[in-house]
């Protein structure tokens, strides 16, 4: 950790390749004595909602206390209530019976310490471009909660704009490493993840710019970009 997360509000959006608008978000970050609340909430035109709920602490390097990722309505084949217990060891999965009760299953998982469900954004700011490749771990629902590694290489940096004026951006090549069997057999079968690539702006604050890849296995590639408000042309 070079750069200690604090209190932010962010403003999103998460749109298609086409450039249509799905979603607007909202990230929020609170820091209440050494840990750090961080809420990521996306509400969708169709009524969908993406929100996932990170804890974590930051001495020294960070460590993942908890996480809670809910996604529901009509953008989600398949809905998913995930909430991982890092002190326990251990990820809930609550879901819908066919006859319309809820369900839960507990699943115990060995948690490395460099698990960063939720974190990828502080990840990548407090990277180095001269490490060729960093490797971290997640845990996914996939459908059963499982442990992939995540590697992330630098790329070429890029130029983006602000306000009519150019600025160079970080660019990250991020790698989903199913491992084990699975990791043999999915490029053979078509199911191998797809790749996430993201952008951050270097400074005495480095700031998180935008992220493409899927929500979900087997999503379509969508943004998830920094937003400004836009005002009436009659507004002063």
């Amino acid at each position: 950790m070079h750069h200690p997360q604090g209190t932010l509000y962010g403003l999103l959006s998460l749109t298609t390749d086409q450039g249509q608008v799905l979603a607007q978000g909202d990230l929020t970050e609170k820091v209440r004595g050494d840990r750090v609340f961080s809420r990521l909430t996306f509400h969708f035109r169709d009524g969908s909602l993406d929100d996932e709920t990170t804890v974590y602490t930051q001495r020294g390097v960070f460590r993942l206390v908890s996480d809670h990722h809910i996604q529901r309505g009509p953008y989600f084949s398949h809905p998913l209530d995930m909430e991982i217990d890092v002190g326990k060891g251990i990820v809930v999965m609550r879901t819908r019976r066919n006859d319309g009760k809820d369900a839960a299953s507990t699943d115990r998982i060995k948690m490395p310490p460099d698990l960063y469900n939720g974190l990828i954004p502080a990840v990548v700011q407090n990277l180095r471009t001269d490490a060729p490749e960093t490797k971290i771990s997640m845990i996914v629902a996939a459908p059963k909660p499982r442990l992939v590694t995540l590697a992330i290489l630098p790329q070429v940096p890029t130029t983006f704009s602000l306000a009519g004026f150019p600025r160079k951006a970080r660019a990250w090549e991020i790698r989903i490493e199913l491992g084990g069997l699975a990791g043999v057999i999915a490029p053979v079968i078509g199911k191998q993840p797809p790749t996430i690539h993201a952008w951050t702006e270097d400074g005495e604050v480095p700031v998180f710019l935008r992220e493409t890849g899927p929500l979900f296995e087997g999503g379509d590639i969508l943004s998830i970009n920094l937003i400004g408000p836009t005002w009436p042309e009659n507004s002063h």
